[in-house]
């Protein structure tokens, strides 16, 4: 269940312009607030997504076809 977890932040990170700026600015409360909605991640996990690198994460989303992104006024990062 936890692997399925991960694939769904690190989904959400690279499609989810809002979430990707939020994570840039603090990935620990970000991943926190997922925590406390619900989905489950141990602390290793969370260590290991709090690590990853934003602006590769933003290199990739930009390459995504526009229609499975979602992006918030404001742009893209």
């Amino acid at each position: 269940m936890s692997q399925c977890n991960v694939e769904r932040v690190i989904g959400r990170l690279v499609t989810d312009d809002g979430f990707r700026r939020r994570f840039a600015q603090d990935p620990t409360a970000t991943l926190r607030e997922l925590v406390e909605r619900g989905i489950e991640l141990n602390p290793c996990e969370e260590r290991a997504l709090a690590a990853l690198d934003i602006r590769r994460l933003a290199r990739f989303a930009r390459t995504l076809d526009p229609r499975i992104q979602k992006v918030e006024p404001g742009g893209r990062q």
